[in-house]
């Protein structure tokens, strides 16, 4: 019986290691293409708030937020 269990115990801890193996690296392509969404995403934003438009828009809130009469 001890060496069923040891056989049983060889093949899964073969199989868990060709598991991880298949998946190395998986985590960090994911990681950088979040990066570079997220950079992409702050670019959008950036380039949008710093647009003259928007920028009157959010000074127009802001006075008006504030009380002030422009």
């Amino acid at each position: 019986m001890y060496k069923a269990v040891r056989a049983r115990l060889w093949v899964l801890l073969r199989r868990a290691r060709a598991v991880t193996r298949r998946d190395a690296g998986m985590v960090t392509s994911e990681y950088a293409v979040g990066v570079l969404a997220a950079v992409a995403f702050a670019t959008v934003l950036y380039k949008l708030a710093t647009s003259e438009a928007v920028s009157a828009q959010l000074q127009a809130l802001m006075n008006r937020a504030l009380g002030a009469a422009v």
